[in-house]
């Protein structure tokens, strides 16, 4: 079962907390949440922004799909409205936790230019298990950033409060995509895995009859074969090849094309085919834009 929260005023209730400051924005200190119960429902979907810079999460894990995730560190994470997570614990245990929470209604930032730029940055959908683990000093730059939010969100309100507090807030979302830049380079071991990954996938798909029966694979489709979200999988991919997913789905399509153009006496029609086309316009259409030669004039240049 979801329980849905539509606002910032009613999930300060929820969490037994002080009416907040603001009806669309909230900076919450974690500390002061009370804890979890077992009896209480924990899928949630709120219809707000949440922003969220954990340094301690012990004892306890939250849950994206299947994906579970265990904070112990300085770590930020990031929801669009409406995105469902879970929260669950060890029985018997308290969660343990510190850190920071930015609740932010879509309507606080209506009619600012946040308003469309903040849909660009992809973290926002990218899953529990893809949080952005933060260096000590990236760590105090964030909370910087945070501090000055809150004093803000705390002096009386007036008139140029809310443009304040968007330029801090862009601030903040800017600095975590130079840090998930950095993330992406750094952890080189892990992200390579999932390269590597990747690659044995669209090797073993080509292989297979799924080409021929299912067509060519999808960004979702490699995206949960690799248990990744999909704009993770393509900004990855990006930051470490310089393509996206679809360009590499793409680049392994062209390699069997060449492979089967020239190797085999099959038509560029049997080809096509074979390669989930339904239509064989389609294929020499793509093949031409990767490769500046039709099929018939690829496989004439071995000859």
């Amino acid at each position: 079962m979801i329980r849905n929260i539509k606002t910032i005023t009613e999930f300060h209730q929820y969490r037994g907390l002080p009416k907040p400051e603001h009806h669309l924005i909230s900076v919450i200190d974690v500390e002061t949440v009370k804890h979890w119960h077992a009896d209480e429902p924990m899928n949630l979907a709120l219809d707000f922004y949440v922003i969220a810079l954990k340094r301690v999460f012990s004892e306890g894990k939250v849950t994206y799909g299947q994906d579970q995730y265990y904070y112990d560190e300085g770590i930020m994470s990031f929801m669009s409205p409406n995105q469902v997570f879970s929260i669950s614990h060890e029985k018997n245990s308290a969660l343990k936790q510190s850190g920071w929470v930015l609740l932010v209604h879509p309507d606080f930032l209506w009619n600012t230019a946040l308003a469309n730029k903040i849909k660009q940055y992809e973290y926002f959908e990218y899953s529990a298990n893809e949080a952005l683990m933060l260096s000590e000093k990236e760590e105090k730059t964030i909370i910087g950033i945070i501090e000055n939010i809150q004093q803000e969100y705390y002096s009386n309100i007036d008139n140029f409060s809310q443009d304040i507090i968007i330029a801090h807030l862009e601030t903040l979302l800017n600095y975590a995509d130079r840090f998930y830049h950095r993330q992406f380079l750094t952890h080189k071991k892990v992200n390579h895995k999932i390269l590597d990954r990747f690659e044995k996938l669209m090797l073993d798909y080509f292989k297979s009859d799924d080409i021929t029966h299912k067509g060519l694979p999808t960004v979702q489709y490699v995206s949960e074969a690799l248990n990744v979200s999909v704009s993770y999988l393509s900004r990855l991919l990006k930051t470490l090849t310089g393509q996206s997913t679809q360009q590499h789905i793409h680049d392994k399509l062209i390699e069997k094309a060449k492979e089967k153009l020239s190797t085999t006496e099959l038509t560029v029609s049997e080809i096509a085919y074979e390669l989930g086309f339904e239509h064989s316009q389609s294929f020499s259409k793509l093949f031409k834009t990767k490769t500046n030669q039709s099929p018939l004039e690829f496989r004439q240049s071995f000859n």
